[in-house]
């Protein structure tokens, strides 16, 4: 004889308000714990981005210079916290950049957290990137102008980054030979 068990099922349609009050009080006090750890790393988060995108657009420029077959620059203004993407008129002349082709025009500020060019956390002395005293300005190409010409290679020098916490520096630079570097200040070194 065959028994009918009968199967008991509890309705489970949704959370009980202690279970809901508990949840949003868990998620505040991890909320408190992250929060200012996360706001403490953004000035840096933002420098980084900063140094990352002029390394792409310094790529973007020798590509540029390649690809139309003419010189290509970029000038730094480090008094207006900004640099511009120029390509050449033809005239293959930069004493002058306002006859070129401006591509585009990056401000630093646009970051936020202070960005700009600077020496950061680099002590002073000679501890620029080539052993150099670490520029004025904080651009050691001449005239502030990096150029590239349409066989990728271009002219020496770095810039150099930094933001409001002064905590940490970017170097951005180029080689004779048009080979891109992004380097940071370690405290002892570039790495």
């Amino acid at each position: 004889m065959m028994h009918k068990m009968k199967v008991h099922r509890e309705n489970l349609a949704g959370f009980t308000l202690v279970e809901v009050l508990v949840v949003l009080i868990v998620i505040a006090v991890l909320g408190s714990i992250a929060v200012p750890g996360y706001m403490k790393w953004m000035p840096n988060i933002r420098l980084k981005n900063a140094a990352r995108d002029l390394y792409a657009n310094m790529q973007k420029t020798r590509m540029g210079a390649v690809k139309d077959n003419k010189d290509w620059a970029i000038q730094f203004d480090p008094a207006q916290n900004e640099y511009t993407i120029y390509s050449d008129s033809g005239d293959d002349d930069w004493a002058t950049v306002g006859d070129n082709v401006a591509v585009e025009t990056v401000r630093l500020s646009t970051y936020r957290s202070g960005v700009a060019f600077g020496p950061g956390n680099v002590p002073a002395g000679n501890n620029s990137v080539s052993g150099a005293p670490m520029p004025a300005d904080d651009v050691s190409y001449t005239a502030n102008r990096v150029v590239f010409n349409p066989l990728g290679t271009g002219s020496l020098g770095y810039v150099y980054l930094e933001n409001e916490e002064r905590a940490t520096t970017y170097a951005v630079g180029t080689r004779p030979s048009g080979a891109l570097r992004l380097l940071r200040w370690l405290g002892g070194g570039w790495e």
